[in-house]
């Protein structure tokens, strides 16, 4: 009994640690991932910036 005790304690903790390691590991993609996607939303708000100054430029010489 004792054996088979060790056995499924080793077991046990060799789970946790690979659990662990996945849970690392998808921790660091989310975490790319949210990086990625600030860089793509500051992208996207300069390129709307820029399109809306560009069009105001336009209205502006069209008026004037």
């Amino acid at each position: 009994m004792k054996k088979l005790n060790n056995t499924t304690s080793i077991r046990l903790d060799n789970h946790e640690k690979l659990c662990r390691i996945m849970q690392k590991q998808t921790h660091d993609k989310i975490n790319d991932l949210a990086k990625q996607i600030n860089r793509l939303e500051k992208i996207l708000i300069g390129a709307a910036a820029l399109m809306i100054s560009l069009l105001g430029a336009g209205l502006i010489q069209l008026i004037g």
